[in-house]
This record gives C-alpha cells, sequence and structure tokens, in this order.
C-alpha cells in the first residue's frame, strides 16, 4: 500500500513540477528555490531543468509502481 501513495505522489509532484515549467507561472518560477536556478541558467534554462527534473520524478514513480521496492 505504501508503494501505491508514493507511485501516485511521484506521479502528482512531476506533472506538476511540468505544468507549472511549461506554463512559466511567476509564482513558480520566483519561489526561493527557483530563483538559484534562475540566476544560473537563466529563465528558460531553468524552466528545462524543472521540466527534466519532473520527467525524472515521474520515472521514478513509475518505476516504483512497476518494482514495488
Amino acid at each position: 500500500m505504501n508503494n501505491v501513495i508514493a507511485a501516485l505522489f511521484g506521479f502528482a509532484a512531476g506533472f506538476f513540477c511540468i505544468f507549472c515549467a511549461y506554463k512559466d507561472y511567476d509564482w513558480f518560477m520566483n519561489s526561493s528555490k527557483a530563483r538559484l536556478w534562475v540566476r544560473l541558467l537563466g529563465r528558460d534554462g531553468a524552466r528545462k531543468f524543472y521540466m527534466g527534473l519532473g520527467v525524472v520524478i515521474v520515472a521514478l514513480g513509475i518505476m516504483l509502481s512497476i518494482v514495488g521496492f
């Protein structure tokens, strides 16, 4: 049961990260944790970083649901 909850959380967190980066929401990109990446990579680079991070989180959720660590 814990694996199902963790997998659903992974899907939700990953899709949220991808969606917010794709839509370029100011509240998401101006958050204190994202400001570092915006400074280092620029706004477009930070958006790509967060989209990639979302893909990794979704992939981990899929692996968790299939393998069931």
